[in-house]
Formats: structure tokens, C-alpha cells, sequence
């Protein structure tokens, strides 16, 4: 099964001791212990910063004026980083960074072999000029066979390297479309009336490209069609700040400067249901890996955790202010900004206006561990773990230690059967409640 074979796996690359940590005896997770990371107790400690990237100071410009990094990303193969540094440009940076940097450990797994990589020469660092200010940014998945004969057909002149492409959103409306082995502009989306929030794609490789925009809609679009608008999704009263693809390709979350989320049909581009809890405006929107659960962050200081299918509040995760204070500014503002998943699962990372980053675990009410950052606007995590990038309205990118964990066996055999069942056909399943309850997160 994929489960068995996942463990085997992991049981043979296994080179690290493993301890599970007292007073977590029955956790989803066992925790591999870096320094730094995690003490006896199994709490986290405070994570390390490895890295700071900061923009050089172009002359031609008023330095203070829209230098924000409202996006970073990593490419789905951990290969790529990308980051709006303000200014209407976007990096490009093959990862991982100099070794320096990064420990022992935080190596990117690529689809290309040292040979493969060896005779195309070693990636390098790219420049875009996208001539608007950058909101949101979006690595493609690695397209499917079908979708990768297609995008040749359509655009013969480009190389076929790595079928890996990058989509800007600008404060123009437009949504540029970038060849990141290549660096080259390959489509320009026109079709919004205002600044183009936030974008995501497709995790099935089909080249479907969702946009989020202050024009109070989300449109979708199909790259292999030449990015032709396929949908229009309308309903929203304020700007649209975020969307996020449920990993099955079955669900789009969109969240706007309003107190509920809209839950729509990736397969009917129709409205599911409207989630409302928060108190405030929501800003920040991602799914579980699994697609069994979507969180929500607000102005409101909370974090919401639900199940997508029922729309069920199963959590919230509130923020408060650390007692005593970082530093000895009066800063009491807890407004999120953005929440997302790691990718196995078990944690969320949120960037909050108190000038924190927050790590949680799942099973927990409170956070794990805190990183002082100032000016946060967003976080990701990278793709294989053990990493959180995060973004500043100066412009500056961060590198963080995150908890490297290896799930337990009954994480895994969950996520196996929440990637492919709802949670109706969960409760329609002849077994026990106590197994209901797990596979449909009722054991928080």
C-alpha cells in the first residue's frame, strides 16, 4: 500500500536518532531533534534565523516607496525560490542557498540527477522585471505529459527544460507569465480592473491558474489554451486578498475584507457554502495536505480551523500578546496576516502585526515556538520541511528552522485515506467512532 511503502521508505533513509517526546505520548508525530529545535520536554525552542535577504538600493527610486515583499514561494520541488523584493522586481534563486547558510540537512530534493544538472550547467540566480508592483506570486506544479505536449504545441519557441513557470500578480490588474529555467516572458493575462492579490494553481499539473483581486472577483484561467479566461467567480463586496486550491483540486477557498471565506467548485466554478465565524476581516486562507481541513486568519487576532466538506468549525487558535513584551515598544496589535500549513501536515506557521512568528502543532491550543520578526506580511513553508520563509514591507526575506518531524504511522494511514475520502464517506464507513473521530480530526 502507499502507506507501507512510504514508511519503508523513510525506515531506510532514517540516519538520525528518533526520540518521541515525553508528555506527547499519543501525538501524531515523532520529532527528529535538531539543535535548536526542540528541548527534552518537546517543546520548540526559539527558531534560527539561517538566512536574511535584503534588496540593494536602486538609485532611481524613493527607497521607502513599494518596497514590500507581499509574496515568497518555493517551487513544489523545493529547486526555486521566488521573492517580490519591491520595486517591480522579482528574484529568481536556485536553492538551496550557499551552504553556509543552511544546516546539514535542509538539502533540496530535485527531479534532476547531479548528471542531469551537470550538463545544463548550474542554475542560475534570474532577475524579473515585472514593471509593476509584485503582489502575489505562483510556481506550476510540474505539468502532466498531456499538459507538457500541449504547452510545446502553443509555444514552440520556448525551451522545453523543465515545463516550470512562474505567475506574477500586478498592481496594473495584469498577470505575467515567466519560463524559470529560462527567465523569459512567455503570456500576459489581461482581464482584471485592479491590483491582482494573489494567485495559485492547479496541484494536479493541469495549468489551471486561479487569480484573487481587489476588483472584488477571482478568474480562472487555463495556460494551455494560451491563458484564456475560462471563469469569472463574483460574490465578493470587498478585495479579494487570498486563494488557495484544496491539494485534491476539488475546492477553492477565497478570502476577502470580510468576515466569512467562500468555499467554491473547482469542477462547476460554483459557490459551495460561505464560512462564517471571524470577527473581522480575513486575510490569509490554506488547506491541509490532505484536504481534510482549511484555516483561516483574520484582523480579528484568531485563526480559524475548519472542515471544508461540512463547514464545521472544529478550532480557533487565538493570538495574544507575549507577556512580558519582545522589545519596549507598546505594540499590542495582533492582526494576522498570513497561516500556513507545513507539509507533512502537523504544524501551521501564522505572521502577526506583534511582530512574531508563530509555530503551532496540530494537536495543541497554544504555540510552540515564537521568532521576533518585524514588518511580517507572509510566510511558506518549504516544500520537504524544516524550513519557513517569510516576507517584511521592507522588502527582506527570512530563512527560519522549523520542526523537522516524522509522522506516525496513524498520521500517515489518515492522510493516505483524507487525500481521496470525504468526511461523509469517512462517517459512512463501517468502524469504530473513536476511528471516525481521528480520520475527521475530532480528537483535537
Amino acid at each position: 500500500s502507499l502507506v507501507t511503502r512510504t514508511v519503508r521508505q523513510v525506515e531506510d533513509s532514517l540516519l538520525v536518532k528518533l526520540e518521541r517526546c515525553p508528555g506527547l505520548e499519543d501525538s501524531d508525530c515523532c520529532y527528529l531533534c535538531f539543535p535548536g529545535l526542540l528541548d527534552g520536554a518537546g517543546i520548540a525552542e526559539e527558531p534560527l534565523l539561517l538566512a536574511e535577504l535584503k534588496p540593494g538600493r536602486p538609485h532611481q527610486f524613493d527607497w521607502k516607496s513599494s518596497c514590500e515583499t507581499w509574496s515568497v514561494a518555493f517551487s513544489p520541488d523545493g529547486s526555486w525560490f521566488a521573492w517580490s523584493q519591491g520595486h517591480c522586481i522579482v528574484k529568481l534563486i536556485p536553492w538551496p542557498l550557499e551552504e553556509q547558510f543552511i544546516p546539514k540537512g535542509f538539502e533540496a530534493k530535485s527531479r534532476s540527477s547531479k548528471s542531469d544538472s551537470k550538463g545544463r550547467g548550474s542554475p542560475k540566480e534570474k532577475t524579473l522585471d515585472c514593471g509593476q508592483i509584485v503582489w502575489g506570486l505562483a510556481f506550476s506544479p510540474w505539468p502532466s505529459p498531456p499538459s507538457r505536449k500541449l504547452w510545446a504545441r502553443h509555444h514552440p519557441q520556448v525551451p522545453d527544460v523543465s515545463c516550470l513557470i512562474l505567475a506574477t500578480g500586478l498592481n496594473d490588474g495584469q498577470i505575467k507569465i515567466w519560463e524559470v529555467q529560462t527567465g523569459l516572458l512567455l503570456l500576459n493575462l489581461s482581464g482584471h480592473q485592479d491590483v491582482v492579490r494573489d494567485l495559485s494553481f492547479t496541484p494536479s499539473g493541469s495549468l489551471i491558474l486561479v487569480s484573487a483581486s481587489r476588483d472584488k472577483t477571482l478568474r480562472i484561467w487555463d495556460l494551455n489554451k494560451h491563458g484564456k479566461q475560462i471563469q469569472v467567480l463574483s460574490g465578493h463586496l470587498q478585495w479579494v486578498y487570498c486563494c488557495s486550491i484544496s491539494p485534491d483540486c476539488s475546492m477553492l477557498c477565497s478570502a476577502a475584507g470580510e468576515k466569512s471565506v467562500f468555499l467554491w467548485s473547482m469542477r462547476s466554478y460554483t459557490l459551495i457554502r460561505k464560512l462564517e465565524g471571524h470577527q473581522s476581516s480575513v486575510v490569509s486562507c490554506d488547506f491541509s495536505p490532505d484536504s481534510a481541513l482549511l484555516v483561516t486568519a483574520s484582523y480579528d487576532t484568531n485563526v480559524i480551523m475548519w472542515d471544508p466538506y461540512t463547514g464545521e468549525r472544529l478550532r480557533s487558535l487565538h493570538h495574544t500578546q507575549l507577556d512580558p513584551p519582545m522589545d519596549d515598544s507598546d505594540v499590542h496589535i495582533s492582526s494576522l496576516r498570513s497561516v500556513c500549513f507545513s507539509p507533512e501536515g502537523l504544524y501551521l506557521a501564522t505572521v502577526a502585526d506583534d511582530r512574531l512568528l508563530r509555530i503551532w502543532a496540530l494537536e495543541l491550543k497554544t504555540p510552540i515556538a515564537f521568532a521576533p520578526m518585524t514588518n511580517g506580511l507572509c510566510c511558506t513553508f518549504f516544500p520537504h520541511g524544516g524550513v519557513i520563509a517569510t516576507g517584511t514591507r521592507d522588502g527582506h526575506v527570512q530563512f527560519w528552522t522549523a520542526p523537522r518531524v516524522l509522522s506516525s504511522l496513524k498520521h500517515l494511514c489518515r492522510k493516505a485515506l483524507r487525500s481521496f475520502l470525504t468526511t461523509y464517506q469517512v462517517l459512512a464507513l463501517p468502524i469504530p467512532k473513536k476511528m471516525k473521530e481521528f480520520l475527521t480530526y475530532r480528537t483535537f
